[in-house]
């Protein structure tokens, strides 16, 4: 694969709309090991305020996984799927997003770069996840693309 053009920078990936949906919720919170009951049971949310089951810590990078074909992106770009990790990722909290909500995907890539002679490539993702147009977070994701037939 060649070097990633800086041109990629401010590339849109079509946005999609997710409703949240209570079951994975509690799947996600218990495989997790969230083991506050205000991620698992309806009634101890409300008790604690909430007015449904609260998204848990990470989810909303689960949510914007299910994009319509989340790997296009990478092959439109050139990338081999097979050659590319998971770097980094960060999560900017502005609200609490609930079961029941339907979030908006809004993702550009904000940067790239490379390192070891362009043996290691780094893109970087911005999502801003919405709900009616009220910011709920922002996440941030690096992907490693390596190139097999560079020496690191």
């Amino acid at each position: 694969m060649a070097s990633l053009d800086p041109g990629v920078i401010g590339t849109r990936i079509p946005e999609h709309t997710v409703e949240v949906e209570r079951g994975r919720l509690s799947f996600f919170a218990r495989a997790t090991g969230q083991d506050d009951p205000i991620y698992t049971d309806p009634s101890a949310a409300a008790e604690a305020g909430h007015r449904d089951l609260p998204v848990p810590p990470t989810f909303l990078f689960c949510l914007d996984m299910e994009r319509p074909s989340p790997s296009t992106f990478y092959t439109d770009l050139g990338v081999d799927i097979r050659t590319i990790l998971h770097g980094e990722q960060s999560f900017t909290y502005h609200a609490t997003a609930y079961a029941g909500d339907t979030l908006h995907f809004s993702t550009e890539v904000t940067d790239c770069y490379a390192k070891k002679g362009g043996a290691l490539q780094f893109l970087v993702r911005t999502t801003e996840v919405t709900r009616h147009g009220e910011p709920i977070a922002q996440l941030r994701s690096t992907t490693v693309i390596r190139d097999p037939r560079a020496s690191a």
